[in-house]
């Protein structure tokens, strides 16, 4: 008998020969929720209490949850005769003290065969590379994604989506070493906006990016990823993929340049008074510069660490944190020297770094910063405190 073709990742959707239904024929989201637990337990009976949870949970629909079951399964069964008439009375029959599908009529689930070709254990490299690729060309979109509030559906949307990301992980390097390079980025990419913040694959896709010489994209994909990763999350990528980012920041000039012209290029694009203000990266840099400096002539260098929380030093919420970081950034610009730098080293915090300066300097400086944001912004709802360490001399 001709199988029913049912399709779960993606577009919940049967089809039976030239006919087909999807969740956007019909409004009733029970309707679709009940097919899909039915067809994803089609090997055992299904008992109207568990149904009727499945449904209703603690909230039964009215005094007769049993005659609301009833008329979910006739609207399914009303859906199920767009395959063929009277589909839904022969698919969905009661049988063992339960509702069940009807064994007769054979499925063809797109999840049996994406976990199938996933798991695929073989020698032959070209043919697990095949697998992968179909299990890949199946994965849609999540697992039943218009239900995926449901508590069942969550552990198996999780699962599909983690085997998703994991043959693509094995795909990449398969189609690299057999210089399909093009294919090898479109499966990154494609992945990539499913797990936006894998740093595995980020870096699978910049080196990629680097072997073509698109150094240029390579820049690009470290900036718009470490922005999100500092805006979520207030962190900073991997050292693997700093170092892919500075490979390609290296490699970016193809041509010798002269001097004028490198100096020219090392001149800030302004000469704004106060602290020389720079990504959390080259702060790293400037540091360990100055503590080899501080090993050369002895002097002294602190580093202070200012934080911001609310009055009772919680999180601040966002739109109040977004506004007083960058007015606070503002404030410690301007009563800073040339010579000192600053930057942002997580959602709610600042890293001053202040050469030939001793420790009581440096907190003074610190409660100087504070007292002209209070000054500023007499209502703002932030507390700020500060930290003075002392940078170590590299010896």
């Amino acid at each position: 008998m001709t199988p029913i073709h049912v399709t779960m990742l993606g577009e919940f959707s049967l089809s039976f020969g030239e006919y087909s239904i999807t969740e956007h024929d019909n409004r009733s989201r029970n309707g679709w929720l009940l097919l899909a637990y039915i067809l994803c337990h089609q090997n055992r009976p299904l008992p109207q209490e568990e149904l009727i949870d499945l449904l209703y949970g603690d909230d039964p629909k009215g005094a007769n949850p049993t005659n609301a079951l009833k008329t979910a399964l006739h609207r399914v069964r009303g859906l199920l005769d767009q395959l063929w008439p009277g589909a839904g009375r022969e698919l969905i029959i009661y049988q063992d003290g339960g509702y069940r599908w009807n064994q007769t009529h054979p499925l063809e689930l797109d999840i049996n065969e994406f976990d199938r070709l996933c798991q695929i254990v073989t020698e032959d490299e070209t043919e697990a590379l095949d697998c992968y690729l179909q299990a890949l060309k199946l994965y849609q979109g999540e697992f039943l994604n218009k239900l995926s509030s449901e508590t069942w559906v969550l552990p198996l949307s999780a699962y599909f989506h983690n085997q998703a990301i994991h043959v693509a992980q094995k795909v990449v390097p398969m189609l690299t070493a057999r210089g399909q390079m093009d294919e090898a980025e479109a499966v990154c990419r494609r992945a990539l906006v499913l797990e936006p913040y894998h740093e595995i694959l980020h870096c699978q896709l910049m080196r990629l990016l680097l072997d073509q010489g698109k150094q240029k994209e390579v820049v690009a994909l470290y900036e718009g990823l470490s922005q999100r990763l500092f805006d979520e999350f207030g962190v900073m990528p991997s050292e693997e993929i700093l170092t892919l980012y500075r490979e390609s920041v290296r490699t970016t000039n193809t041509r010798t340049l002269p001097m004028d012209m490198i100096l020219d290029r090392l001149k800030e694009s302004n000469s704004a008074s106060g602290a020389l203000v720079c990504e959390y990266d080259y702060f790293v840099v400037l540091c360990r510069s100055e503590a080899r400096s501080m090993a050369r002539d002895g002097k002294a260098a602190h580093i202070a660490l200012i934080s911001v929380t609310d009055a009772e030093d919680n999180e601040l919420a966002k739109r109040s944190l977004d506004r007083t970081m960058d007015n606070l950034e503002e404030q410690i610009r301007t009563n800073l020297r040339r010579g000192d730098a600053l930057t942002r080293c997580s959602v709610s915090q600042f890293l001053v770094m202040l050469p030939h300066a001793n420790y009581e300097d440096s907190c003074m400086v610190c409660r100087r910063i504070i007292g002209a944001f209070a000054r500023r912004y007499p209502h703002s709802p932030a507390k700020l405190r500060f930290t003075v360490q002392p940078l170590e001399p590299n010896l």
